[in-house]
């Protein structure tokens, strides 16, 4: 409801246009009455053009609130959509890594797009049929008041038209809320082939992949067909039942007018009255048969914004913004949700500002969880991780974050320029700011080399560049920001040897006075680094220089005599 406040007055104004309407609806009947008791079978024309003249101006006032409540409608549900969109995409974002797993991404393009068009279009139709109640209760009462006995109809009508709408509404809500799921799976799907072409085409699995999206749409097509049958029978359903209705209003009205208890207009008023009380049931009967599939997107929209997030500012924080940049963990244990076993298993170690601290493993080994817990992406289940002497659980995430520039291992770029690319790090960076930050990340030359330059167009996941240029543009992105801490996950893997050194050295330059952390697998990435933390199942198996650990860790002296020559190495 918080985001219809701003519309409260757009909301009263349709209530107010509605009644209106509701009003003009309610009093055509009974003019067409006097019309033909007094006109027609009057034979009095001048009656005739005074009452029709008079219905014309009505009819004319009618379209004009139609219109008006229309366009105010259009621009509550419309502003509403887009502040509720707005508001999920938020939620989203505030989400920690847990929450993104726990939901799916693919789910969460479909709440954030189509669950909410379809939440939209319902509100529409419920904000235009505001005035049904009021011309339903306004029918009602003029149509007793021409003949009370003739509303008994209603009474048999009444109860056959609630169970219609119940059975279909239950029915037709499971299928609905079976259909939006089926929706996810293909959508994920299809976002997995997308992202995964080049994979699909390499191994030749194009027709088994078409042949799972092919199954996947079957069952949305199966689920889709069963709950538009269901809500397909209601307007056969209303339209049997409101003919049957108006045999029976004929039928005992001939016989009111037989014995002069009714007249001919009076009739004709009260099938009109009886004919909007129907169509007013009709249309109740189909929202409430529309209904479930705008209460499945309802519910599918408020659990993302229901759901809290794990990893939250506190409320009474401390700023975490002095110091140079010094981390600490303290015995911390992590594990990722549903885990077997822990990915981190009391881990602890200094890293501080003008040193580089190296992480090396073997694949599964707890690196890349170890930096994931440093910007808050996840959060520790034991022991404590300080920055400049501060628990991070203490600091705001937009402090904590914004004194770091961490280069992930899955090289993410976003579609536009390279110069908008680099801003990301920082979003007021002057152009000699991004120019030296790509030169010291070794992308300047290649960058030239673009059309267009730091101008060119980078498509949307840099898929026009080759990984070692992703990676390079990556680094450049965090160097802009010019933060306290730098953190590189895996960020060298992609560049040669040759480009590797360059880098590093440049590094060195800018870096001097910041915590620099290394997660590589190359040992020539690490080798100069000023401690070397060697990891094992979760475990520090070793720390400290390459010659100490050489004598010392056999896990690291394993890792050495696997990726470099006995004189090397020594």
């Amino acid at each position: 409801m918080r985001f219809l406040k701003p519309y409260r007055v757009h909301i009263s104004l349709i209530f107010i246009l509605a009644f209106c309407q509701a009003m003009a609806e309610v009093y055509l009947p009974t003019l067409m009455s006097d019309i033909v008791n007094k006109g027609i079978l009057r034979k009095d024309t001048r009656y005739i053009l005074e009452i029709g003249e008079y219905m014309i101006l009505v009819a004319l006032f009618n379209a004009v609130v139609i219109t008006l409540t229309s366009y105010i409608s259009a621009k509550v549900t419309v502003g509403y959509g887009s502040s509720l969109r707005t508001a999920v995409f938020a939620k989203v974002q505030s989400f920690s890594l847990r929450e993104l797993d726990q939901i799916g991404t693919a789910s969460l393009i479909n709440r954030t797009t189509n669950d909410i068009t379809q939440f939209q279009q319902i509100f529409t139709t419920m904000l235009r049929v505001i005035i049904v109640p009021m011309i339903l209760i306004g029918s009602i009462i003029m149509a007793v008041s021409k003949n009370a006995q003739l509303s008994l109809v209603f009474l048999a009508v009444l109860p056959v038209l609630g169970l219609c709408t119940a059975v279909i509404g239950k029915k037709s809500m499971r299928f609905f809320k079976a259909m939006q799921e089926k929706l996810d799976q293909l959508n994920l799907i299809a976002r997995e082939n997308l992202k995964g072409i080049r994979v699909i085409r390499a191994f030749h699995q194009m027709e088994g992949e078409t042949q799972r999206f092919h199954e996947a749409s079957k069952d949305l097509t199966a689920v889709s067909v069963k709950a538009n049958l269901t809500i397909a029978l209601v307007m056969p359903l209303m339209m049997l039942i409101m003919n049957a209705a108006t045999l029976a209003v004929l039928w005992y009205g001939g016989k009111f007018i037989g014995s002069g208890s009714m007249q001919i207009g009076d009739l004709m008023a009260y099938i009109q009255y009886m004919m909007q009380i129907i169509i007013c049931i009709v249309f109740v009967s189909m929202m409430f048969s529309v209904m479930p599939r705008a209460r499945a997107s309802a519910e599918r929209i408020q659990e993302v914004l229901a759901l809290t997030p794990d990893i939250q500012d506190k409320r009474q924080g401390r700023s975490g913004e002095s110091g140079k940049g010094r981390i600490e963990f303290r015995n911390v244990t992590f594990s990722y949700p549903g885990a077997e076993r822990p990915a981190l298993r009391d881990v602890s170690f200094l890293a501080g500002p003008g040193k580089t601290l190296a992480i090396i493993g073997g694949t599964g080994s707890g690196k890349s969880a170890l930096i994931n817990l440093i910007p808050r992406f996840y959060d520790s289940q034991e022991g404590s991780i300080l920055l400049d002497g501060v628990d991070i659980k203490e600091i705001p995430l937009q402090s904590l974050r914004a004194r770091m520039g961490v280069v992930p291992q899955q090289t993410v770029l976003f579609g536009g320029t390279v110069a908008d690319n680099l801003r990301v790090g920082s979003r007021n960076a002057a152009p000699e700011e991004i120019r030296k930050a790509a030169e010291m990340a070794q992308a300047h030359e290649f960058i030239l080399r673009m059309e267009g330059g730091y101008a060119a167009e980078i498509t949307q996941g840099g898929t026009n560049l080759s990984g070692g240029q992703k990676q390079r543009l990556a680094i450049a992105r965090a160097l802009v920001r010019r933060p306290d801490i730098y953190i590189f996950d895996d960020s060298f893997s992609s560049l040669d040897f040759t480009t590797d050194l360059h880098l590093r050295n440049a590094l060195k330059k800018e870096t001097s006075a910041a915590t620099v952390i290394i997660v590589a697998q190359r040992v020539s990435t690490v080798m100069d680094a000023d401690t070397i933390l060697v990891m094992d199942q979760g475990c520090i198996a070793g720390m400290g220089t390459h010659k100490e650990l050489l004598d010392t860790c056999a896990a690291y002296k394993e890792i050495v005599s696997s990726q470099l020559s006995g004189e090397a190495s020594a």
